[in-house]
């Protein structure tokens, strides 16, 4: 099973970033006055980006992509930082931004935010070489801290108002913990990318390393996208 699941990765992933958005869609009409409508754009953005990245699987010789061999945008390091490391961490600093409603928790959010983008975009611009070939720790690391900054900011929220009473009926609290999982047991990894690099047309430096960390994020997205599509179904919406 679990070589099953290591062979057909990709599309596992595809298939599962695609059923949350979609099943999102398909529940718009319902969230649609409420902030959890960003969410589902958000996925869905996120799910059409994941797929981008497969174009390096045709750059390698004798395949279509063949003449970016040697390009700096050979490997797709730079596109899964923008989308990624950066997209994503300044979209959940609007989407807390949005839902919470302590002022300052808002303002922290928001000064958090603005501060990582720049940052970022000063970090990339000092990096410009490496922003091609490599993942940068330091985008990960901030990166879950702003997450995990944000959940506690909503669960104080949850735990000192009303909305206990009914936080299992909440997308939002989904979100907010799937998010919070994910990132708990993702971020370790970042740790260890350097034995995930490669050389065009040959095999990775760590295959057991590379299988490893095809099985954590695999089972890690397992349970975030199909949490998101149960939530879509399930919840009420929040009119905000």
């Amino acid at each position: 099973m679990i070589e099953f699941l290591l062979k057909h990765y990709s599309f596992s992933t595809y298939t599962l970033e695609f059923l949350a958005a979609i099943t999102g869609l398909l529940c718009y009409k319902k969230y649609r006055n409420s902030v959890a409508k960003y969410f589902i754009w958000f996925l869905l953005l996120v799910a059409i980006s994941d797929t981008l990245c497969f174009y390096t699987f045709f750059v390698n010789p004798n395949r279509a992509l063949y003449f970016l061999i040697g390009t700096k945008v050979e490997k797709n390091h730079w596109w899964s930082t923008l989308y990624w490391d950066v997209g994503a961490i300044v979209f959940l600093c609007f989407f807390y931004y949005k839902i919470l409603k302590t002022v300052l928790f808002q303002n922290i959010v928001k000064v958090a935010g603005y501060s990582f983008l720049f940052f970022s975009a000063l970090y990339i611009g000092l990096n410009w070489e490496q922003f091609f070939f490599q993942f940068f720790e330091v985008f990960d690391l901030l990166g879950a801290a702003i997450v995990f900054m944000c959940s506690m900011f909503y669960f104080m929220e949850i735990l000192t108002s009303d909305k206990i009473l009914v936080f299992y009926k909440s997308i939002y609290f989904y979100i907010t913990v799937t998010i919070f999982i994910w990132w708990l047991i993702i971020t370790p990894l970042t740790f260890y990318d350097v034995y995930n690099t490669y050389e065009v047309g040959k095999p990775p430096n760590d295959l057991n390393f590379r299988k490893l960390r095809r099985l954590v994020y695999l089972s890690a997205n397992i349970f975030m996208y199909l949490t998101y599509t149960f939530s879509f179904l399930w919840c009420r919406p929040e009119n905000d």
